[in-house]
């Protein structure tokens, strides 16, 4: 069990004379930015509004059962390994990580399934079984996406973007590779059956992404899986974010919580610290930003001291879908039910652009649904079953009064959750709690509550996003999805390892 209030390892009262690093806000983001800053030698104060840590990866507790409110895939492992191995431990001594596979089942309207394997010769053979016509393309295309996960994830996902001159070195290999095309258009060229055409390009929508437009280099991410595996945290995501909260507190970096800042303090063009919504001052020489990165430069940052990212342009911006997520407990465990699974609704273009172009509120639904209990039944009371299901809908630009419109909703994934994989679901649910997109605007301060901030569209990717070095702030630093590379969980942990490349030495505040 995390210890909120733990006496740090090291002095941080004024005594200590290490050069001081403000973050604000727990997510992976800013905690993985602490460890990195900590192992340099910073002295760390991390300020979370809520009572515990983690942001979007928070952990709601409810009658027994344990509900991860956010990332619920792990790729990548060895981006959690570095961070582990900066502040002298071992991941697997404190974490226990389980590869799965097959990594999720796709359930279609028709009742057809695809099965999608981490062995390659197991997903081939499925691919033959759905459309034989098609295992030529696939292959062709599992190509093409080595290809862009070695040029967008491997060679540029730690490479921040601070000038054109940076776009223009790189933007051969980007337009090499079809990055002005659509991960569905890519998809599209190489297979043909349209249930292999959304297994593999529906992987935007993990990001907040609209497949039909956002860049084709996101095909990365089918060789992103292919070569690290989707993986679950024994204990749940959370046991990740303690596991980060312990490195920080055993290199001496504190936390507080329930802290809210109000705003960043900004002197002849230089943050100084923060200043609380207690009236507090918090100095600091540098911050770093994990909040959501509308919410930073709108609200915290003064209009004056902008140039580049006015109110104007954060708010003309193009932001990522809303997140409706019920969590629910069952009285009886569902062993027929993997660990991932997407129910696909008749529709696939249409219904995505309903969410994201028109604004409006789909009658149908494309549920993802999570049961971390078929890998850790340690996650809900003896012979139950925890589950979490995720509906995309529009953020809150759409006229949707979810104070109302919640419960029916909910009622309505239910009724669907019935008809299709839980049989008689309404007489087994034992607790259960809702999210909507108006629920991350007032709890997690993100702009028009949209799920994952800026959507990855090309003309919202690179330099183009907004740079983890402020362009208009010295000594203001931003980390997490809505800056570079981008959302989900490998590109925000990237992301803090490009402010540890951007974050002078602490000698330099001497």
């Amino acid at each position: 069990m995390l210890t909120l209030e733990r006496a740090p390892l090291v002095d941080t009262s004024g005594a200590d004379k290490r050069s001081h690093a403000v973050i604000i806000g727990s997510g992976f983001g800013g905690l993985a930015t602490a460890v990195r800053l900590g192992a340099r030698g910073y002295r760390v104060t991390v300020l979370e509004r809520l009572d515990a840590p983690g942001g979007r990866a928070y952990v709601h507790r409810r009658d027994g059962f344990t509900f991860d409110a956010g990332p619920t895939i792990i790729t990548v492992p060895y981006l959690f390994e570095d961070l582990w191995r900066l502040a002298g431990r071992t991941f697997a001594d404190d974490i226990d990580l389980r590869a799965l596979d097959p990594f999720y089942r796709i359930v279609f309207d028709d009742g057809s399934q695809i099965e999608c394997h981490a062995d390659s010769q197991a997903m081939r053979a499925e691919v033959a079984r759905i459309s034989p016509r098609d295992l030529a393309g696939y292959d062709r295309f599992m190509l093409r996406a080595r290809e862009m996960c070695a040029i967008g994830f491997e060679k540029l996902g730690h490479f921040p973007f601070m000038s054109l001159a940076d776009l223009a070195r790189q933007a051969p290999d980007i337009l090499r590779l079809g990055g002005y095309r659509s991960v569905f258009g890519m998809v599209s060229s190489y297979v043909k059956d349209p249930r292999l055409r959304f297994a593999l390009s529906f992987h935007p929508l993990f990001v907040g992404g609209n497949p039909f437009d956002t860049t084709a280099v996101y095909c990365m991410i089918s060789d992103v899986e292919r070569r690290w595996g989707v993986h679950f945290p024994m204990g749940g995501t959370g046991a990740l974010v303690n596991g980060l909260v312990s490195l920080i507190e055993g290199q001496g970096g504190t936390f507080r919580y329930k802290t809210e800042v109000s705003d960043i303090l900004v002197t002849d063009g230089v943050a100084k610290g923060v200043r609380l919504t207690s009236g507090e001052v918090v100095p600091a020489d540098i911050v770093v930003s994990n909040a959501d990165v509308a919410h930073t430069y709108r609200n915290m940052v003064p209009a004056e001291a902008r140039r580049r990212w006015t109110n104007r342009r954060i708010e003309g911006a193009t932001y990522s879908m809303g997140l409706f997520v019920w969590y629910f407990g069952t009285r009886r465990r569902h062993e027929e039910v993997p660990h991932h699974t997407i129910l696909v609704g008749p529709r696939y273009r249409d219904h995505v652009k309903e969410i994201f172009a028109a604004k409006s509120l789909p009658e149908d639904m494309s549920l993802y649904l999570h049961r971390p209990t078929a890998t850790d039944p340690s996650l809900a009371p003896e012979g139950c079953d925890t589950f979490y299901v995720l509906s995309p809908v529009p953020h809150l630009d759409a006229p949707v009064d979810w104070a109302r419109h919640a419960e029916p909703y909910r009622q309505a994934v239910e009724r669907r959750l019935s008809e299709t994989l839980l049989p008689g679901l309404a007489d087994e649910i034992v607790t259960s709690l809702v999210t909507t997109p108006q629920d991350f605007q007032d709890r997690l301060c993100s702009f028009k509550g949209a799920g994952f901030s800026l959507a990855p569209r090309l003309t919202q990717s690179t330099w183009f996003r907004p740079n983890n070095r402020s362009e208009d702030i010295r000594g203001l630093y931003l980390v997490g999805a809505g800056t570079q590379p981008g959302a989900g969980v490998p590109a925000v942990l990237s992301s803090a390892h490009m402010v540890d490349q951007l974050v002078p030495d602490p000698a330099t505040h001497a």
